[in-house]
């Protein structure tokens, strides 16, 4: 069956349970835009739109799901390489989700969080992201974490920047302490990882907290992934054995 990262047959069949085992924090890596305007005849421009909007769709569904957590990578360190229109382009796409969808998100109860660097970044939209974080600060039915100017390595870098201007000896560092000098520390680490579009790369998306996640990929289009396709991944996520290094008792 296309899409799944071990196409198993017990995978193959996993149907959703909304009794079973629900992934707590859930990253998205939202592939795919480009090659779903292009499929259509459309400038990227049109994927990047209906991307930003099928965030909304899909995090409307988490909450139903009950996932309490959801990082979405929605620009990173790297995409400043792409030709300037697009990352233009990109940069107002952002700001505008933000004036749209604000309202609704706080109403919801959504607690919105930034995960990566404002250095480089127009002082109107740091200004927007910032209302954004502190306006929803108390909101708890759902965070949503985005991941904006964000890179895997460049977080992991600030974190020990700021473990030795504190003053830290190397002999106290420890796995605990960095994480808690990542971007979203209060987090707990992901679940689950869906990457839209077919790839099997984490393109230096949350290398760090995914250390143990489970990995799922999809050959649908971010823009095209809805409803069902989040409750297949889910579905696959509660079909997984997760041994976090260990073995099980009857393996012994």
């Amino acid at each position: 069956m296309p899409g799944l990262f071990s196409r198993t047959p017990k995978e193959a069949d996993a149907t959703y349970d909304a009794s079973g085992i629900i992934p707590v924090h859930v990253g998205i890596i939202m592939d795919g835009n480009g090659r779903w305007a292009r499929a259509r005849g459309m400038p990227r421009a049109a994927g990047h739109r209906a991307g930003t909007k099928n965030i909304r769709r899909v995090l409307i569904e988490a909450v139903e799901i009950g996932i309490k957590a959801l990082t979405v990578y929605a620009f990173s360190t790297e995409n400043w390489a792409r030709p300037k229109d697009e990352v233009n382009h990109l940069m107002r796409l952002i700001s505008q989700g933000i004036q749209d969808e604000l309202d609704e998100l706080d109403a919801r109860g959504v607690r919105i969080l930034h995960s990566g660097r404002l250095a480089g970044v127009s002082p109107s939209l740091q200004e927007e992201i910032r209302g954004a974080v502190a306006r929803t600060k108390d909101n708890d039915v759902i965070t949503l974490n985005v991941a904006f100017n964000y890179g895997g390595r460049a977080e992991i870098v600030d974190a020990i920047k700021a473990i030795m201007r504190a003053g830290v000896s190397p002999e106290d560092v420890t796995e605990e302490l960095v994480s808690q000098h990542l971007y979203a520390s209060d987090l707990p680490d992901p679940d689950l990882i869906i990457r839209t579009g077919g790839e099997f790369r984490l393109s230096n998306f949350l290398i760090w907290q995914a250390a143990y996640a489970e990995f799922y990929s999809t050959p649908t289009y971010w823009p095209d992934f809805d409803e069902a396709e989040l409750r297949k991944a889910v579905a696959v996520f509660q079909h997984r054995d997760r041994r976090f290094g260990k073995i099980k008792d009857a393996e012994r």
